[in-house]
């Protein structure tokens, strides 16, 4: 499926997605057209890249807290629909279904604790088929990184 210069472009790329691919190319000791090759490949035939995305200091624009919500299902089998209304709050940056007590974990941010106040009895706990929630300021982020891709010569 992908192998080493894959991993290889994929980790270049993950120190700066702003790299051009010529400069990865001269990393990486392959041409320019290589690069463009294996990342049309990872992009579009494996789907193993999705995108780029911009590293945002959230607390600049004024949304100073990042919370997380352990969420209650009445039954596991609302998690679908739940979830798709979760999709349309604009402060849930991450959701993710769960083994253990909660049925669903989700990222928020919000500018105060008002703002989540808000969002979490406004928004999150008036969805039908949430029994109720858990909530966990963060006071720190000490580790945000992408997962290196290991080559198999690594191990």
């Amino acid at each position: 499926m992908i192998d080493k210069l894959d991993r290889d472009i994929i980790n270049t790329l993950l120190e700066n997605a702003d790299m051009p691919y010529t400069e990865v190319a001269k990393k990486l000791y392959v041409s320019g057209g290589t690069i463009h090759v294996r990342m049309k490949k990872l992009k579009e035939q494996l789907n193993v890249i999705r995108g780029a995305y911009l590293d945002i200091d959230h607390t600049k624009l004024g949304y100073d807290i990042t919370a997380f919500i352990g969420v209650f299902l009445e039954k596991s089998s609302l998690y679908e629909t739940v979830t798709e209304k979760l999709k349309d709050i604009p402060e849930i940056v991450s959701a993710h279904y769960t083994t253990g007590n909660y049925s669903i974990f989700v990222r928020i941010i919000c500018k105060d604790t008002d703002h989540l106040r808000e969002v979490l009895s406004e928004k999150v706990q008036s969805i039908k088929g949430i029994q109720r929630t858990e909530t966990f300021i963060s006071l720190d982020e000490s580790i945000d990184r992408p997962l290196r891709i290991s080559n198999d010569e690594d191990k």
